[in-house]
């Protein structure tokens, strides 16, 4: 029997057309209409092709060797951005899936899709902030490619990336990891890039400028990894925020999470822009966050570690994994009460990154 033969499968489209609109308009990703879609219409479609549908970045076997390769598309808007730009999201965003997997990031691919009469200016002032990105990230940029669409077809710049890591170690870091007792621990505040975002794009201005926190965190997982953490999982909390982060895991895991809000880190004025706007900081898109599930017994060295780091000052233990609530989040709020953290219908945002 060929490969062919065994893959064959059902051809009726998993989502009825009635269904269409509801899914396509969640186009931001992160909520839970996005994960229907991907389960029912990529996981279906895909099913025996080697799919990990549930890591940031796939592990792939070369004669022994261990590799980690991603893909991301990155369609900001606008392309500028109190903090940062598309170029230089595009390369943290691809660095920090590759990290995800405890891998050392070697190499992207970055491939443009530019509108007709976009500023060559602009272009190049991306250009160099990718650069600029990858010296910092400590990754190379290998290859590429150019596209152009006509005007009032591409919204100035999209970028598609692909990146391959190295993975040294010989441990299994991802939801399947994770213990009941494992510490959950946070690098950092919450929400800035996503409302950055949102000011850049509506004109909104605040008593204090609001600058995204996107960065490279490849250094923090590695600086764990070498000093022999324990590491059961990591997640960057990008799409959906911690909360939609959390509720993965939880699901791919089959444990639950328990999170007490009076220990997440929410600066004053993101939070006061989400109380304007509606916003739920738990939910607001991070490209400089990570969570971080480590054993009870290696979470005081975790913390100092990450605390030694530039992009880990902020860190803090903010939950634990239980047997209780199998594959659900639940949430200690600030006023004491207890409830679950559930993952949002749609996205809050789109177009955040």
């Amino acid at each position: 029997m060929t490969m062919s033969d065994a893959l064959r499968f059902d051809f009726t489209c998993p989502i009825p057309i009635a269904e269409y609109p509801r899914v396509l308009l969640a186009h931001g990703g992160g909520g839970r209409l996005m994960q229907q879609l991907i389960g029912r219409m990529f996981k279906k479609g895909f099913d025996g092709l080697g799919l990990q549908a549930d890591v940031d970045a796939a592990e792939v076997v070369i004669n022994g060797g261990r590799l980690a390769f991603t893909t991301d598309s990155f369609v900001v808007h606008p392309l500028r951005f109190p903090g940062g730009d598309i170029g230089s999201l595009a390369v943290y965003g691809t660095v920090n899936d590759l990290a995800t997997s405890g891998a050392r990031p070697l190499c992207i691919s970055t491939s443009f899709i530019i509108e007709e009469g976009l500023p060559m200016e602009t272009l190049w002032e991306i250009v160099l902030s990718i650069r600029e990105a990858a010296l910092e990230a400590d990754v190379r940029i290998v290859t590429g490619d150019t596209k152009v669409v006509d005007r009032g077809k591409g919204d100035g710049l999209f970028i598609n990336t692909a990146g391959i890591g190295l993975i040294t170690h010989d441990r299994m870091i991802g939801p399947a990891a994770i213990e009941p007792g494992d510490v959950v621990l946070l690098n950092g505040d919450l929400g800035r890039h996503g409302i950055a975002i949102m000011a850049a794009r509506e004109g909104l201005q605040f008593e204090t400028e609001i600058e995204s926190d996107a960065a490279p965190l490849n250094g923090l997982v590695q600086a764990l990894i070498d000093a022999d953490v324990p590491l059961h999982c990591v997640r960057d909390l990008t799409r959906g925020g911690l909360a939609s982060a959390l509720n993965e895991i939880a699901a791919a895991s089959g444990k639950g999470i328990h999170v007490d809000e009076r220990q997440v880190p929410v600066r004053e004025d993101v939070r006061g822009a989400c109380e304007i706007l509606g916003f739920d900081p738990l939910y607001v898109a991070n490209e400089g966050r990570m969570v971080f599930f480590v054993p009870e017994d290696a979470a005081d060295r975790a913390l100092e570690i990450l605390s030694s780091q530039e992009q880990g000052r902020g860190a803090c233990r903010i939950g634990v994994v239980r047997d209780a609530d199998a594959g659900r989040v639940t949430l200690t709020s600030t006023i004491g009460a207890t409830r679950i953290l559930d993952m949002l219908s749609g996205e809050q945002l789109p177009r955040i990154c």
